[in-house]
């Protein structure tokens, strides 16, 4: 139980740290308009966010970066001509429409362990498809 607290806080830190770090990029979420960083960036925080405990004291932070991130990233890459058609950035879309629609929902409950291996297996492939460039 100890290990747990402890690296759910060191987690918890890490994610304070990155995002202190990407919010000198060029948009209030770091994003910084190269698709396929800015795809693995949001994946990131976004299972950052989901492995995240629900007793965790920056909660209610990740899940306004989250917020942000996903905005930006929709609104940089949905017109794009280059990213908006890559299957990749489908997936990107359904999971990151999932996950805002929940949190407009249910605020800060906690995600369901279905919605968040669901969600995983999206970002996986999401994943894989923007590093082969599809």
């Amino acid at each position: 139980m100890f290990l747990k607290s402890y690296l759910s806080r060191l987690l918890a830190l890490v994610l304070v740290g990155v995002i202190f770090l990407a919010g000198c990029g060029n948009t209030i979420s770091g994003l910084s308009g190269d698709y396929t960083n800015d795809t693995l960036k949001v994946i990131n925080t976004l299972t950052t966010a989901l492995d995240l405990p629900n007793d965790a004291p920056n909660k209610t932070e990740v899940q306004s970066l989250v917020r942000e991130q996903i905005n930006d990233y929709i609104s940089l890459y949905r017109r794009n001509g280059k990213s908006g058609g890559l299957r990749s950035f489908t997936t990107m879309q359904t999971a990151l429409n999932s996950i805002a629609g929940y949190y407009t929902a249910y605020g800060t409950r906690p995600i369901p362990e279905k919605l968040k291996t669901r969600l995983k297996q999206e970002f996986k492939q999401a994943e894989i498809s923007v590093q082969r460039g599809v």
